[in-house]
C-alpha cells in the first residue's frame, strides 16, 4: 500500500520589517555617525537573535513582540556569531571579532524559571574572531571555535553561577562549523572534518583527503 504524502504547506516570504525597524541603521558616537551592520543571526521558536557591527545583540521575543538589547562592556567590537538554546532556561551565546565569548541567561516569566538576567564570560582563551558556537542540549556545555583553529570547551553551572573553560583542540586552519551530540563534537575546518570524542579526547577524521 502506497504511503500517503504529507500535505504541502505554502508560505509567503517577506522582509521582517517589524524586526528591522527596531534596529537603528546608524548610531552617534561623539561627533561621528557610525553605520550599523547586521553581522550574525540565529533563530528558534521563541527568539530571533541578531548580532551587529557595534557590539550590540538585538534579541526579539516572538511571544511578546518585544526587542531587547544586550552588549559587552568596554570595547565596541563586531559580533561574529550568536547561538540560541531553549532548555530549562533560555540561553544565548555570543562571540566577537576579538575572541570574546559571553553567555546570557535570559529572564523568563514562567514559574520556576530564571528571574534575573545573568552573564557568563569565557575568559581569555580565544585571541581571534569567533567563527562557530555549539551547545549541548541541556545547556551545561558550550563549545566555541575561532579562525585560528582553537576550540574551547566551557562547562556552565547555572545554579552556582560559574563558567569554567579550557582549550580542548587546536587545528591548523579556521573552524567553520561545530555541532555537539551524545559526547561527540563534530568539527569542520577549512581543511577537514572530524569527530572529537569528548570523553576519550580522541579524534576520528571524516574521509582521508584534505579539502582543496
Amino acid at each position: 500500500m502506497a504511503s500517503v504524502a504529507s500535505p504541502v504547506i505554502f508560505k509567503e516570504f517577506c522582509p521582517l520589517y517589524y524586526l528591522l525597524n527596531a534596529i537603528p541603521t546608524k548610531i552617534q558616537k561623539g561627533f561621528r555617525s557610525i553605520v550599523v551592520y547586521l553581522t550574525a543571526l540565529d533563530t528558534n521558536g521563541d527568539y530571533i537573535a541578531v548580532g551587529s557591527s557595534i557590539g550590540m545583540l538585538y534579541l526579539y521575543c516572538r511571544q511578546l513582540n518585544q526587542m531587547k538589547k544586550y552588549n559587552f562592556e568596554g570595547k565596541c567590537e563586531s559580533i561574529t556569531f550568536v547561538k540560541l538554546l531553549s532548555c530549562f532556561d533560555d540561553l544565548v551565546a555570543v562571540g566577537t571579532a576579538s575572541g570574546r565569548v559571553a553567555v546570557f541567561q535570559l529572564v523568563s516569566s514562567l514559574p520556576g524559571r530564571n528571574k534575573q538576567l545573568r552573564r557568563f564570560d569565557v575568559a581569555g582563551i580565544h585571541k581571534s574572531s569567533i567563527t562557530a558556537l555549539a551547545w549541548s542540549p541541556n545547556g551545561m556545555k558550550l563549545f566555541s571555535g575561532d579562525d585560528k583553529g582553537k576550540i574551547v570547551y566551557s562547562a556552565l553551572d547555572l545554579d552556582q553561577g560559574t563558567c569554567n573553560s579550557s582549550l580542548v583542540l587546536e587545528e591548523p586552519s579556521s573552524i567553520v562549523q561545530l555541532d555537539y551530540n551524545q559526547k561527540v563534537l563534530l568539527v569542520s575546518t577549512l581543511q577537514r572534518t572530524l569527530l572529537f570524542y569528548t570523553e576519550e579526547k580522541s579524534v576520528n577524521q571524516v574521509g582521508t583527503q584534505p579539502r582543496k
